[in-house]
């Protein structure tokens, strides 16, 4: 209690009600080719309108990655995407006959270009998309004779309510000088709306002053505003005093403007962007070290359980599936390079072998057999796409209905969604072939749809961890008891502490056991594995026994006919 120099009662509160908290698993994570979007950052993805609205459609060249996406989308709702594009080819529009830049997030956008070599505006986001913008901007003296010089005729005049002219901010101040203007964003050719001409943004009165704000606090300065708040364009070049000179002269030359001066906006410019390029370029080095997949590799920046590879093979395989490894908090999905259907059987069984030999030795890795025939119907055309994305949202599907110890595969919790046909549908003989290598065959039975038909991982040595649903349950338990583990941070390793670890940890696995996660368990953490040499060394040590349950994979009937006379205790039954 607290030391009181006279006499009274001291209330205090100590807090031992802290247990082991539930953790996510069903965040799925992949990198991949986009047509638009921001680079190298993960998005949290919910819905295929918001995959379509904040990375494109699909398209020839990136229909692997996207449908690996929307697959998934089809079983869970938590999905991060890292969009990732080839530094060398890959370039942001920009206006008129200006330099084209990559700008790969908005937060380098001030740094990336400048006004007279890259122009005022960009596209938002690197590539082809970007060529449909039009920005269209109507200053306050806008009396020239160009396209939309006057305000009262210029295109856009009936989306606002009146001509611009001096910003709320410089009323406020008592500044004499018309600095507001309008801006329009407009899709010139209709590849975001599918509508040529449509208007994307408006941005009514807003200021050339660096220091413009609302009365809220809020943005009113162009760059911070457009910066802050655009889904299509970027601001570029950085925020100085000299801002009006710079507006002026990165507008130069688009329409017919009246000038712009120190004291007022000009007339009206109106420039398309252009030069945006590659957005589906570089699949060959989507997971070397500059590719997406890297923004998964630390588990204590970004959380996710189930990653998936989309159309990578070989190393590149490999690769994402040691990012979980090294990770140990989440599993690699990846599918064997069966797209065409028109290999032989030999092929196909030969490329998932040579999947696995590529992957390894990893139990945090899942291979299935390859790819599916489905509908597009974004292009009203049919695709095959690999089969990773499907079995990743078979996982989360199982964590929603049933735990994330249960196996995703069988008929009851392994059925594929929208699939015509399998570009290899392994026979008996063929899934013996792979299966007893750790490939997991995924089959279409006559009546009874398409099913993930195996749950082994890619382990080498037979043990429990060569099976997915234990992985995955010893995934949960260590993430959850690791957690709450951390509360007992730099407390005494002494015997009150080590009980209230066990009385922290057994109710967690005594609920996990009625879940049938598990058959049985022990925790020790007493002075037997605490020695004082370990209470010395500033260490805590508990071992947690766990006796996992295991999944079905054959089932022996047997059926015996006996003679009318004969008991059946006489036959051993």
């Amino acid at each position: 209690m607290a030391f009181q120099l006279s006499p009274g009662v001291n209330v205090t509160e100590k807090d031992l009600t802290t247990i082991v908290p539930t953790v996510a698993t069903t965040a799925a994570g992949m990198a991949g080719l986009f047509e638009w979007g921001p680079v190298g950052l993960p998005v949290t993805i919910s819905s295929v309108q918001e995959l379509g609205t904040l990375f494109g459609m699909p398209r020839d060249g990136n229909a692997d990655w996207w449908f690996t996406a929307y697959n998934y989308l089809g079983y869970g709702s938590n999905l991060k995407v890292v969009r990732h594009v080839d530094d060398t080819a890959a370039k942001n529009a920009t206006m008129g006959t200006k330099t084209p830049v990559l700008v790969k997030t908005v937060d380098a956008a001030p740094s990336s270009g400048t006004v007279a070599t890259n122009g005022l505006f960009a596209g938002r986001y690197p590539g082809e998309l970007g060529n449909s913008l039009w920005v269209d901007v109507c200053g306050s003296s806008a009396t020239g004779t160009g396209e939309g010089a006057t305000f009262g005729s210029w295109q856009w005049a009936g989306l606002f309510s009146g001509k611009p002219s001096s910003s709320a901010y410089s009323e406020r101040l008592g500044i004499s000088e018309n600095d507001g203007f309008h801006m329009v964003v407009i899709d010139y050719a209709g590849k975001f709306t599918g509508t040529p001409l449509s208007v994307l943004e408006k941005y009514e009165n807003i200021s050339i002053h660096p220091g413009a704000i609302n009365p809220d606090g809020t943005p009113l300065f162009y760059k911070t505003k457009i910066n802050d708040e655009s889904r299509y364009i970027l601001a570029l070049g950085n925020q100085s005093s000299d801002d009006v000179a710079n507006f002026t002269s990165g507008m130069t030359g688009y329409g017919t403007p009246t000038a712009w001066t120190s004291t007022q906006s000009g007339g009206a410019y109106y420039a398309r962007l252009s030069g945006g390029t590659g957005q589906f370029s570089g699949v060959a080095s989507i997971a070397d070290e500059n590719g997406g997949y890297y923004a998964f590799e630390d588990a204590d920046t970004i959380d996710v359980n189930l990653l998936m590879g989309g159309p990578l093979s070989g190393n590149n395989a490999q690769k994402i599936c040691d990012i979980a490894k090294a990770r140990k908090d989440c599993v690699a999905f990846v599918s064997s390079p069966n797209s065409n259907p028109s290999e032989s059987s030999t092929t196909k069984v030969s490329n998932c072998l040579t999947l696995r030999t590529a992957v390894g030795n990893n139990n945090y890795a899942f291979i299935d057999s390859g790819y599916k025939y489905m509908y597009d119907p974004f292009n009203d055309v049919y695709r095959y796409i690999p089969l990773n994305g499907d079995v990743a949202g078979l996982c989360a599907r199982s964590d929603i209905t049933n735990d994330p110890w249960y196996s995703p595969a069988g008929f009851n919790r392994g059925q594929v969604r929208n699939t015509i046909k399998l570009a290899f549908n392994p026979t008996k003989t063929e899934r013996d072939s792979i299966y007893s290598n750790g490939v997991n065959p995924v089959v279409t039975f006559s009546g009874e749809g398409t099913v993930l038909f195996g749950d082994k991982t890619a382990q080498t040595r037979p043990s429990a961890f060569d099976r997915i649903n234990v992985r995955r349950l010893f995934i949960v338990l260590e993430k959850a008891i690791a957690t709450a583990a951390k509360y007992s941070l730099f407390e005494f390793n002494d015997a009150f502490t080590r009980s209230q670890f066990r009385s922290l940890v057994e109710p967690f696995l005594r609920d996990v056991q009625a879940r049938r996660g598990i058959t049985d368990f022990k925790v020790v953490c007493d002075e037997k594995n605490n020695t004082s040499q370990v209470v010395d060394s500033n260490q805590f040590v508990a071992d947690i026994y766990v006796k996992p349950n295991r999944s079905i994979n054959f089932i022996q009937l047997n059926f015996v006919a006996t003679k009318s006379g004969v008991s059946f205790e006489e036959v051993g039954a």
